[in-house]
């Protein structure tokens, strides 16, 4: 029982390491991760634009498929942010890395988790592949995303990373294939669904709709949103989920 944060913490040095001594290699890793939920992003969103007009279809369809993302990240090995934000932080609390060791990594994830879906995201659109139901679907989220409370956004984006965490442990507590599968596509389905806040994600979505619209829409609240939500994630991972499991499972005081 007590093994689970030798497990976490050996994989949060793996990943410092990695880092550490080929940033390259992290960094394409991290763009993959980008990529791979760029792709889920193209099929959830496409399914939501078709599907708009039958309302709660829509958000089903949106986010009952947004999870191949993250099932593709894990089963392929790719570096992502937030699922970072929980892993790294382990050997942090254990004492055998400094919150300064991880920030690099977590800034080099970020960019690569960044450009990647930003890319993916962009080529869709530029493919003019959905055009007409991709515009007024990508309007309406737009305009629902970048009217916010930032206190609400903030939760939002706690919340998100909470659960996603939770997906990504149970991507390293499951062995059964199947059952690992079904738990990571149900857990991203129980961030999607509400309308959490995922800042990746987030990333794809916006790059969309600055590539599809354009001028159309008022981009100004746009920085303040992926702040908002970015602090949201790694409070979300990095406290809310990891600091109570290590509590849980670290060895007890002799």
């Amino acid at each position: 029982m007590f093994g689970d944060i030798e497990v976490l913490s050996k994989l949060g040095k793996i990943k410092h390491n990695i880092m550490k001594t080929d940033p390259l290699r992290f960094f394409m890793r991290s763009f993959m991760a980008g990529a791979y939920l760029g792709s889920a992003a193209v099929l959830s969103y496409t399914l939501g634009a078709m599907l708009q007009s039958h309302g709660v279809a829509a958000k089903i369809a949106v986010a009952a498929t947004f999870g191949i993302g993250l099932v593709a990240i894990v089963y392929l090995g790719a570096e992502l942010f937030t699922g970072n934000c929980f892993v790294t932080i382990m050997p942090v609390l254990k004492g055998e890395l400094k919150i300064k060791d991880i920030i690099p990594m977590w800034v080099v994830c970020y960019i690569g988790n960044m450009v990647g879906i930003g890319l993916i995201s962009f080529l869709f659109i530029k493919s003019g592949a959905q055009e007409k139901i991709m515009i007024p679907y990508l309007t309406t989220m737009m305009e629902s995303k970048l009217q916010f409370d930032v206190f609400d956004l903030l939760i939002k984006g706690i919340m998100c990373n909470f659960i996603v965490c939770i997906a990504a442990y149970s991507g390293i507590k499951i062995k059964d294939e199947t059952a690992r599968l079904i738990v990571i596509m149900v857990f991203v389905m129980a961030f999607v669904l509400p309308g959490f806040e995922h800042c990746v994600a987030n990333a794809g979505v916006f790059t969309m709709g600055v590539t599809q619209l354009g001028n159309a829409i008022d981009w100004g609240m746009l920085p303040l949103h992926m702040l908002v939500s970015t602090i949201g994630n790694i409070i979300g991972g990095s406290l809310l989920l990891a600091v109570p499991i290590y509590i849980v499972f670290r060895e007890p005081k002799k």
